[in-house]
């Protein structure tokens, strides 16, 4: 099947392990919902979407294959027919065979919606853009934690999503909402 011109929906490590109430505090508590909302509109309109799943290689991680934590949240369980990227690192173009599953497909367009803003929502897009896809970061449809720097100072999710946000502007991708984006689909 070819997408010519359609804008594939990228949706980014949304596994149980990024919900664990445990984890630093976060931002953008909507974020799902909106990421939601996205597939919903995504799968109406029959365009593509793929679901990338961080697979770590340490035993250790909520996101070592066969722990709870590596399966991905109720809400964004792939459809039979949507394509799964796994990664072991950061970028999901990485090693995953991705580029070529988008270019057999004549796919250039990429939206990104998903966790952490500063680690694989970043490292993707960036990779997207320097491989010449076409890459837009719906930011409330993302989210990251707090996180020391490397001064020791605790920084809030707020103020790493924006500078991870920002790094990205204009330079590697288009920052759009979630109603910005479903605006093109009339809705």
């Amino acid at each position: 099947m070819s997408y010519i011109d359609s804008e594939a929906l990228i949706l980014i490590d949304l596994q149980r392990t990024m919900a664990d109430p445990t984890r630093p505090p976060r931002n953008n508590p909507h974020a799902e919902a909106n990421t939601a909302r996205l597939l919903s509109a995504w799968r109406a309109d029959g365009r593509p979407v793929i679901h990338v799943r961080h697979l770590s290689l340490e035993p250790i991680s909520g996101f070592y294959p066969g722990r709870p934590g590596a399966e991905f949240q109720d809400a964004f369980n792939p459809n039979a027919h949507e394509h799964v990227v796994d990664k072991h690192v950061t970028d999901a173009f990485a090693g995953s065979g991705l580029e070529r599953y988008l270019h057999l497909r004549s796919i250039n367009k990429l939206v990104f919606a998903g966790v952490a803003t500063n680690y694989s929502v970043e490292a993707t897009a960036r990779s997207a853009a320097c491989l010449g896809f076409s890459v837009s970061v719906v930011s409330d449809a993302c989210f990251t934690f707090a996180r020391a720097d490397l001064d020791g100072v605790m920084r809030a999710a707020d103020e790493i999503h924006l500078a991870s946000l920002s790094n990205l502007n204009e330079e590697y991708a288009a920052i759009r909402t979630t109603d910005q984006v479903l605006e093109s689909f009339g809705r």
